[in-house]
């Protein structure tokens, strides 16, 4: 991945999206208002930074595609599996912000779709066949679920997708070599037969480093994405202070930066 800019916005694009049927990427933490500890580019409502701000982040994000704010969508995300699907217009998207899930996915142009993160991992996938996007939020509750095996049967069972012909993009996330895990993150994973030797490294007695970023790509690739389309930042963001927002760095006290795509209309 590479850094891009649009507007005022800096952001890492996959390489499959500098195509003009599809914007699609993940924001640094810079370009915005908002002061320190959420400076500066925070697109979370859920801190304690001035909402106005938040607002006002969100809004240079939006108008930067030449978009009004209020086409900006995200959801209450609860580290879950649930999707919310948006597959017909919809002029107003206020009543989808309050929903509990942890993804989008939609065939609709002109909307910008986004996950928050602040360590966890935002996932992009997009249908070049059928012209569908979805954002996905995960975290190792979500990971351990299969959240990212349920988005792609989602795929093929609403949208006739394909597996092998999606793109994806797993954004910047936690390092495994910072984040360290005990017996219950183990359980999850190993109760829905996750391959946790292949994703963890023993820290001592009942601990574990995890690496998220690995369970990511290696469900795209159970649900039958070609590893060629599975692109995966390298950047960790508990170590990038200058770039991302980190909840584990920063105790809690941080911003959210986001993992977003926007379909443009076709014909």
């Amino acid at each position: 991945m590479k850094m891009a800019r649009q507007g005022k916005i800096n952001y890492l694009q996959p390489l499959w999206a500098r195509d003009s049927a599809v914007c699609a990427g993940f924001t640094s933490r810079n370009g915005g208002v908002s002061r320190a500890p959420y400076n500066s580019l925070n697109l979370g409502f859920n801190t304690e930074d001035p909402r106005h701000n938040v607002e006002a982040n969100r809004s240079s994000l939006s108008r930067s595609f030449d978009l009004p704010p209020h086409l900006l969508l995200t959801v209450q995300q609860v580290h879950g599996t649930d999707l919310l699907v948006i597959d017909q217009p919809n002029p107003d998207l206020s009543h989808f912000q309050q929903l509990s899930c942890d993804g989008i996915i939609t065939n609709q142009p002109g909307i910008l779709v986004g996950v928050l993160v602040a360590d966890c991992f935002p996932v992009l996938i997009y249908d070049p066949r059928q012209h569908v996007a979805a954002t996905i939020h995960v975290g190792w509750r979500g990971a351990a679920a299969g959240i990212l095996g349920k988005a792609v049967r989602s795929l093929a069972q609403l949208f006739d997708s394909t597996p092998d012909t999606l793109m994806a993009g797993v954004g910047p996330g936690i390092g495994a070599h910072k984040y360290e895990v005990d017996r219950p993150v183990r359980d999850a994973f190993q109760a829905d037969g996750q391959p946790w030797d292949e994703l963890a490294s023993p820290q001592g007695v009942g601990k574990w480093r995890l690496d998220l970023r690995k369970a990511c790509v290696l469900q795209l690739l159970k649900a039958g994405l070609r590893e060629e389309h599975i692109e995966a930042a390298d950047e960790c963001t508990c170590c990038h202070r200058e770039l991302f927002f980190s909840h584990r760095r920063d105790q809690g006290k941080t911003g959210r930066q986001m993992g977003f795509m926007l379909l443009s209309s076709r014909g």
